[in-house]
C-alpha cells in the first residue's frame, strides 16, 4: 500500500549524529535536533513515514526493516546505564515496506530490496537523532541498510531512487558524519576545534553541497590523505550519499550543527528542500 500523496514534498535531512550521549546530554547538537523537529507542522507538514539510513546497519545486499514493532537496539558499549535504558517505540509499516521493497532495485544486481523481519530494528544512529526530533515516536519508522561491499556510486544511485518517496510524505533522514575518526579522538578538545585535516575535508564536503555538485561526493576518496584521515572506514560517510541522491542539485540547502566533537568527528548536518 502506498501512502497517500502529501500536500508538500518532504525535505531530506543528513544528520551528523556523533556520540550516542547526545541523545541524553543537553548539548547544542541535541537542541538543534529538537528545533528541527519543531519545524514539522509549521514549516513542513508532519511526515507520514520516516525512512532512515544509518551508518550502523551494514549488510550484504540492501534491506528494509519490515517488522510492525521494530526493537530499539543499543549497539554500543562503555556508556552509562541511562543510555541503555533509552527506548524509541515507533511502529514500522509492513504494508508500505512490502510495496517499496518491490519498487527499489539494488544497484549491484537489479534485484528488489530485501525485507528484514527479525535481525535488526532501530539502531542508535537512527533513534539517537529521531528521539529528540520526534519524542512522541508516533510516526511510522523504517530503516534501510547499506550494502557494505558496494562502491560509493551505488549508494548514491539507490539514494536517487528514494527521491520519489518524498512526494508520499516520506521524510528521508540519513545519519552519519562528514568526518568520523575514532582513532584520533581528543577528549579534551572543545567543540569549536578540530584537526586541520578534519576541517579541510568537512569544508570540501560543504563546498560540494553548497555548489550543488552532489554527484562529486561519490568521489570523496579522491581527496587523498584528508579523506583517508576523515574516514578510515567509510560507513559514516555513505549515508550522506543517500541524502545527496534523493535531492535535486538546485534545491535550497542549509547547514546546522557546524561544529566538531572530540576534534575528529564533524557534526555538520544538512537540510534540503
Amino acid at each position: 500500500m502506498s501512502l497517500p500523496s502529501s500536500p508538500a514534498r518532504m525535505p531530506v535531512l543528513f544528520v551528523g549524529h556523533g556520540s550516542p550521549m547526545n541523545v541524553i546530554d543537553t548539548t547544542p547538537y541535541r537542541e538543534a535536533w529538537v528545533n528541527v523537529g519543531h519545524m514539522f507542522g509549521s514549516r513542513w507538514p508532519k511526515p507520514k513515514l520516516i525512512l532512515c539510513i544509518s551508518a550502523h546497519w551494514l549488510t550484504q545486499g540492501w534491506w528494509l526493516t519490515g517488522m510492525d514493532k521494530p526493537k530499539t537496539i543499543h549497539d554500543f558499549g562503555g556508556f552509562p546505564q541511562a543510555l541503555f535504558e533509552q527506548q524509541y517505540p515507533a511502529s514500522g509499516d509492513p504494508a508500505w515496506v512490502s510495496q517499496t521493497a518491490r519498487l527499489l532495485r539494488q544497484p549491484s544486481t537489479g534485484a528488489p530490496v530485501g525485507i528484514d523481519l527479525r535481525e535488526w530494528g532501530l539502531d542508535h544512529g537512527c533513534w539517537g537523532v529521531l528521539k529528540p526530533m520526534f519524542p512522541e515516536a508516533d510516526i511510522p519508522l523504517v530503516q534501510l541498510s547499506m550494502d557494505a561491499g558496494r562502491p560509493p556510486a551505488e549508494h548514491f544511485a539507490l539514494g536517487q531512487q528514494l527521491k520519489a518517496l518524498r512526494e508520499q510524505g516520506v521524510l528521508i533522514v540519513a545519519s552519519g558524519n562528514t568526518v568520523h575518526n575514532l582513532r584520533t579522538m581528543n577528549r579534551s578538545a572543545p567543540d569549536d576545534q578540530a584537526y586541520d585535516w578534519a576541517i579541510q575535508f568537512d569544508d570540501w564536503v560543504a563546498a560540494q553541497i553548497k555548489g550543488g555538485h552532489l554527484a562529486s561526493l561519490v568521489n570523496f576518496q579522491q581527496q587523498g590523505q584528508i579523506a583517508q584521515m576523515s574516514h578510515p572506514s567509510v560507513e559514516h560517510f555513505l549515508p550522506l550519499l543517500y541524502a545527496a541522491g534523493a535531492v535535486d542539485a538546485n534545491e535550497p540547502v542549509e547547514f546546522f550543527n557546524e561544529g566538531y566533537q572530540l576534534a575528529s568527528i564533524a557534526m555538520r548536518s544538512v537540510i534540503w528542500g
